[in-house]
């Protein structure tokens, strides 16, 4: 349950819910069980109550019944959401939780997104040092070299990854940039288990970041936010120590695009370790 579920499931138990909060409590329930014995599991309803939301809910057509008698998403709630989807506005989402990451770091913080092999600047925030990062909004630069890249790459399986290293040809723009299927591997299998990225001058000489990933509603890494600044303001020690804050961060922004996190992390599919 998610925690307005269980604000909702402790007002029922009180008596405090309204016949709008139970319906919406149903709706939820609806969207991750099937059957009719685990929606009053989950909602805490007498058998009564839930059957007679769930009518309404399939008359309206927000709930449909599959042929083996269980419970779907109707095509009403399918069109509302697919209505949602098409409006979220990352930017706009973003900003907030940018402002204060930087705030509190007082670095330079990217938002970039995936397009096609390259990532594309579509926030840059600055702090209030004397210096500019040489970045702009709209900027196009390639997934192997950033942070942001690198976090997106992690969530590729291995069949993806050798698709992507065959297009791309990892092309060095630094002296530090990976340029080897093997190395990136490698340093993708880090980046899962810890959660976030580097970039160790792989892009511009004396320019470092770390970033972490953001998750949309179907829980794909499409985006990601990092924290830049230079060699001569900052070690790399000192850089991982604003890992957390990055990794909250981007964590705020992929719940508020409707992430909903699991228990554990899985590593895709034909990942290496």
């Amino acid at each position: 349950m998610t925690n307005e579920t269980v604000r909702m499931a402790d007002q029922l138990l009180t008596g405090g819910a309204n016949a709008s909060e139970k319906t919406l409590l149903v709706l939820e329930a609806v969207m991750t069980h099937a059957r009719f014995s685990e929606v009053v599991e989950a909602t805490g309803l007498a058998k009564a109550t839930t059957h007679r939301i769930l009518a309404t809910l399939i008359d309206r057509r927000f709930v449909t019944v599959a042929p083996d008698g269980g419970y779907l998403p109707g095509p009403k709630i399918l069109s509302l959401a697919g209505q949602a989807l098409r409006r979220i506005d990352i930017s706009a989402i973003a900003q907030p939780f940018v402002d204060a990451l930087v705030d509190q770091v007082h670095c330079t913080v990217h938002v970039g997104v995936v397009n096609g092999d390259e990532i594309i600047y579509l926030i840059r925030a600055d702090s209030d040092k004397p210096y500019r990062m040489p970045s702009r909004v709209g900027l196009a630069i390639p997934m192997h070299t950033s942070g942001i890249g690198k976090v997106v790459l992690s969530g590729y399986n291995d069949h993806e990854l050798h698709r992507f290293v065959a297009r791309a040809e990892l092309p060095a723009l630094t002296a530090n940039t990976i340029t080897t299927l093997d190395a990136l591997r490698a340093e993708l299998a880090e980046i899962r288990e810890v959660g976030y990225a580097f970039d160790r001058e792989e892009n511009v000489p004396g320019v470092i970041c770390v970033a972490a990933p953001i998750r949309d509603s179907t829980h794909k890494i499409n985006y990601g936010i990092s924290i830049s600044t230079l060699t001569i303001e900052h070690t790399l020690e000192q850089l991982e120590a604003m890992a957390p804050l990055v990794v909250e961060s981007a964590a705020q922004i992929s719940e508020a695009l409707g992430f909903t996190p699991t228990s554990s992390f899985v590593p895709p599919e034909g990942a290496y370790p």
